[in-house]
């Protein structure tokens, strides 16, 4: 999640030591969701329904709940958010089509993957007519979603095309978490056609590209490279290896987001798979 400075009908400052928005994003930054989604909750409760700023706090709530794996809460939530920020933003503000692209996450954690396919399509295509940074942001952020949801269905193909197609178009040599998830993306796309030293090559950029980004930035990523790494050990028959990357990456899920969270269920699975070899 990119967090953006909101423009709201008041102040988040001068709120005492209650709880605000600054705090809420803080923590989420910081990796404390649980608190994050309660002082989010806390901040969506004492607004108006048309404040910017308990707006915004409903789609933090669904980000940190999300991020705690409890991702059918986390859709709900979403859901719940989105009309009041059609009301407060209009249908096709760059908010409300980041909320979108957001939600279509979930919607593939939830083995709903031709959902998700549909709305991050729909995401990107409007985004794509919009004009500003925060709407090209938005727009590689639903392509990555639709990589996310074409792997999920085996079509890899498909996502290492789009996955390429928009690493390309990503601005500048510096390096961003969008350059981290689409190399990731790559790297899965990579591992489903069993093309698994590509893979690893891939899965070994986005570490140094995770190293380059400042912590608070990469920490939503925690485990994706071991998990990437591991996948195209495995498919080299460096099982060894393979066990010890997938361990670290079900261990850093799991203190990171729990037992519940996609990606934790994921490399466990992946644990499964190399000790039954």
């Amino acid at each position: 999640m990119k967090f953006f400075r909101p423009r709201g009908r008041r102040s988040d400052a001068g709120q005492g030591s209650g709880p605000s928005m600054t705090g809420a994003i803080a923590l989420y930054k910081a990796g404390r969701y649980a608190e994050a989604e309660a002082e989010a909750r806390a901040v969506a409760g004492a607004g108006p329904r048309d404040d910017t700023y308990a707006t915004l706090a409903l789609g933090l709530t669904a980000n940190a709940t999300g991020a705690q794996g409890r991702h059918a809460e986390a859709l709900a939530a979403y859901d719940a958010a989105l009309p009041a920020f059609g009301r407060v933003f209009g249908a096709h503000h760059w908010q409300i089509l980041k909320l979108r692209s957001e939600r279509a996450h979930h919607l593939t954690a939830l083995g709903r993957h031709d959902e998700c396919e549909a709305e991050a399509e729909a995401v990107a295509r409007i985004a794509a007519r919009g004009a500003g940074p925060e709407m090209q942001v938005v727009a590689a952020a639903a392509r990555n979603q639709l990589v996310f949801a074409l792997n999920a269905q085996e079509r890899h193909l498909e996502a290492e095309a789009l996955a390429r197609e928009t690493l390309a178009t990503l601005p500048g040599p510096v390096p961003d978490r969008m350059s981290l998830v689409l190399t990731l993306g790559l790297a899965r796309s990579l591992n489903g056609q069993a093309r698994h030293e590509e893979a690893l090559t891939e899965a070994e950029s986005a570490g140094k590209l995770r190293h380059r980004l400042p912590v608070e930035v990469s920490r939503p990523e925690t485990g994706a490279v071991e998990l990437a790494v591991a996948t195209a050990l495995l498919g080299l028959h460096r099982s060894s290896e393979a066990r010890h990357q997938a361990t670290a990456a079900h261990d850093a899920c799991l203190a990171s987001f729990g037992p519940e969270h996609r990606r934790t269920v994921e490399a466990r699975t992946l644990l499964d798979r190399i000790d039954g070899v």
